[in-house]
């Protein structure tokens, strides 16, 4: 990265010279890379052998006294490794940190240790756009901070949020995200997080439920929140919901369908554009206010005998 950095001051001053302290950065980093290499190797050049592999076992203390007793591999190498992981995800070598991260949890005895190194993994494949295994290690992260005894409860709630925040990246890429947020945003514990926390989250449910095909039996109990929230936050998305679920102000979710418009195309998830040909698209904008017309016409109907269909038309 610091090459990288070279690179572009090289580009923007069209000059063949750098700062002295770009030079002198760069004699660090590779100073401290040799270091964790050398440090780390005994353990790195065991993860390189398929055959040495295949003895480790599920049992971490077989694991450490085997690598101890026949390789002579400790707990010095073992944090090796993950500092070595650390500073390669640091170089942008996301693959590499990946797959050390992966082998240093099979590893380590300490749980706040593999809890870090699991928060890494995560960060690696997400900036590797490994969708699916991103998902994986997301529902793994979720299980140990729901499980995992904190040292107060506030704790393990902001651990809730981050693991929300970071879903985002996935949610709003995967294939099956718009399922999965509602899967895991609409939990009590996660709710009440976001509610207490972070309310800006709600912007991102209330999205995943109105593009979603399939109503949601949650949905009646979202509605409920959107109307206690209303006080403490607003959102054009979130007003639309209540301007046709809560005060049936039809002519206000319209007015608020423009506004969420311009909300999504100026969010950096909801936003996702896509190039087809020499033309780029927001599918998500057009899902979205495709369900809202839907919307507004399903609740209309519902409370009204008789229905002028030249007030839609003309909308």
């Amino acid at each position: 990265m610091v090459d990288y950095a070279m690179d572009i001051h090289k580009s923007l001053y069209h000059t063949a010279d750098v700062p002295q302290d770009m030079v002198e950065r760069r004699v660090e980093v590779v100073a401290r890379l040799k270091a964790l290499e050398d440090a780390a190797a005994p353990l790195v050049s065991f993860l390189q052998n398929p055959n040495a592999v295949q003895e480790l076992r599920a049992d971490k203390q077989y694991n450490l006294q085997m690598l101890n007793d026949r390789y002579q591999i400790g707990p010095d190498q073992i944090e090796a490794l993950y500092q070595y992981a650390k500073f390669q995800f640091e170089c942008g070598n996301y693959s590499g940190a990946a797959d050390y991260l992966y082998q240093y949890r099979a590893l380590c005895s300490n749980s706040e240790r593999s809890l870090s190194a699991l928060w890494g993994k995560l960060a690696a494949e997400i900036l590797m756009q490994n969708w699916d295994i991103a998902l994986e290690e997301l529902n793994r992260l979720k299980e140990i901070i729901d499980s995992k005894s904190f040292s107060s409860p506030l704790n393990q709630v902001q651990s809730r949020i981050w693991l929300m925040h970071w879903s985002l990246f996935i949610f709003f890429n995967h294939d099956n995200g718009r399922t999965q947020i509602i899967d895991l945003f609409n939990q009590d514990k996660y709710l009440n997080a976001i509610q207490t926390s972070a309310p800006h989250l709600l912007r991102y449910l209330a999205t995943a439920f109105i593009v979603n095909k399939r109503r949601r039996p949650q949905f009646k109990e979202f509605i409920k929140v959107i109307q206690q929230d209303q006080c403490s936050y607003k959102d054009p998305i979130t007003e639309f919901l209540a301007c046709v679920y809560v005060n049936y102000e039809f002519d206000g979710a319209q007015k608020k369908m423009k506004e969420c418009e311009e909300v999504i195309l100026n969010d950096p998830f909801l936003g996702k554009r896509v190039e087809e040909g020499n033309f780029s698209t927001v599918l998500l904008k057009d899902e979205f206010l495709e369900n809202a017309r839907l919307f507004i016409f399903e609740t209309y109907c519902r409370i009204h005998q008789r229905i002028d269909m030249g007030c839609f038309l003309r909308n």
